[in-house]
């Protein structure tokens, strides 16, 4: 307890934090993908905590026969070493089976408690049976482009968006974005085999030793596949194909044991139907651009993939429900809010070519007439100055997107 409180030193790069999330009695579950930066939110919400010191970090080769019994031995540690609090910090403690009833407990007594983890299954099944109704949900993510721009000491100002020099080089930065991916150490400087080390360590950990899955060949190539192949529309029958295996259900199983780190998504087709929507062939997007750019196998620039995976993460992050539309012609993403489809999102990389244009605004006119929507958007990189001739469709450059 003593060297992991030595060791937390550093509290990163300021993220928001809802004043909420602290005043609120319920527990605050943050949770997220590997080396996103939780354990530095988790600090910086206990530099806002009067009390602080009652704070545990579960992800630790020491702590591999910790049981749920020992939580009482780790609540008198607190008391002896620090006194009496009443506030609890405990990160990645998905790795200890039983530790919701422990956080139940504390929280039935009184306790105000804050957890991380990266498993977004195991934490979602113990929140919705013993933290059902008494926990605050918090997904966090590898940096936006506006951390990222902050993190580079990178100041935008509204007249930015509007001058010819503030557009281009805004562009530039999100292009650079764009390759880097926002894994906040990747960013400070670490060298492209700590992408590398990360992706290996989720992959093993994560998916193979924790699910008991032993033809980890299988997964690999999968994952190498969906990597070289982001944000195009999949069949688990397909991909069964590419890897090599008899059943679609294996592929499906293995997709959904890495979902659950957090590493990919799936994107349904929307329809009325839950079932149908269950169904579809899925769209598949990956955490960060980093992850696709070096873990598959990309020969071109690719941009046209990562500006759209880009763009999925980003809607993701802000807690949009969205979904793909394709009836003949598709649409990169529908948003959802309520039981109603309220904006349709088009993302291509430049609308300069003509028999592109005409495509990209055929999918979207298409999804905008089946929803009934005037919050229509074709997202590029940097064609804001094209126009087309349907007036209920915007045009806007990736960066002013992201930073709006």
């Amino acid at each position: 307890m003593a060297n992991q409180h030595a060791k937390d030193l550093e509290s990163g790069m300021p993220r928001n934090i809802d004043d909420r999330w602290l005043s609120t009695r319920q527990v605050v579950v943050i949770s997220g993908v590997r080396r996103c930066g939780k354990s530095y939110f988790l600090r910086q919400i206990r530099e806002k905590n009067n009390e602080k010191d009652y704070y545990f970090r579960f992800d630790d080769e020491r702590l591999i026969n910790f049981s749920v019994e020992d939580f009482e031995t780790l609540d008198i540690c607190f008391s002896e070493l620090y006194g009496e609090q009443h506030t609890y910090f405990f990160d990645e403690i998905q790795n200890i089976e039983g530790w919701e009833l422990y956080v139940r407990r504390l929280y039935n007594e009184g306790a105000k408690v804050y957890v991380t983890g990266s498993n977004a299954k195991m934490l979602s099944r113990e929140m919705g049976t013993h933290l059902s109704g008494i926990h605050i949900p918090i997904e966090l993510y590898p940096f936006s482009f506006a951390e990222y721009l902050q993190l580079k000491d990178i100041n935008v100002n509204k007249t930015d968006f509007y001058t010819t020099a503030g557009a281009a080089l805004l562009a530039k930065h999100l292009k650079t974005y764009m390759l880097s991916g926002g894994f906040p150490a990747y960013l400070q400087g670490e060298p492209d085999d700590y992408i590398s080390a990360l992706y290996q360590s989720i992959i093993y950990r994560d998916v193979l030793q924790r699910n008991n899955i032993t033809n980890g060949r299988e997964v690999l190539e999968l994952m190498h596949f969906l990597a070289s192949n982001a944000a195009k529309r999949h069949s688990y029958a397909s991909l069964a194909k590419v890897i090599g295996v008899k059943h679609s259900d294996t592929v499906k199983h293995y997709i959904q044991c890495v979902e659950e780190t957090y590493l990919l998504s799936q994107l349904l087709k929307y329809n009325a139907s839950v079932k149908t929507q269950e169904a579809s062939i899925k769209k598949i997007y990956l955490i960060d651009n980093a992850i696709i750019r070096l873990v598959g196998f990309n020969p071109t620039d690719n941009l046209g993939p990562l500006l759209e995976n880009l763009i999925f993460v980003e809607l993701k992050r802000r807690g949009k429900d969205i979904f793909y539309h394709a009836n003949g012609s598709e649409c990169d993403f529908i948003v959802r809010t309520g039981t109603r489809i309220t904006q349709c999102i088009q993302v291509t990389v430049s609308l300069a070519d003509e028999s592109t244009r005409k495509r990209e605004v055929a999918g979207l006119a298409s999804a905008a007439k089946t929803y009934g929507t005037t919050d229509n958007t074709i997202i590029t990189l940097d064609d804001d100055r094209i126009s087309v001739e349907d007036n209920n469709i915007r045009i806007v450059p990736a960066w002013r997107w992201l930073l709006e």
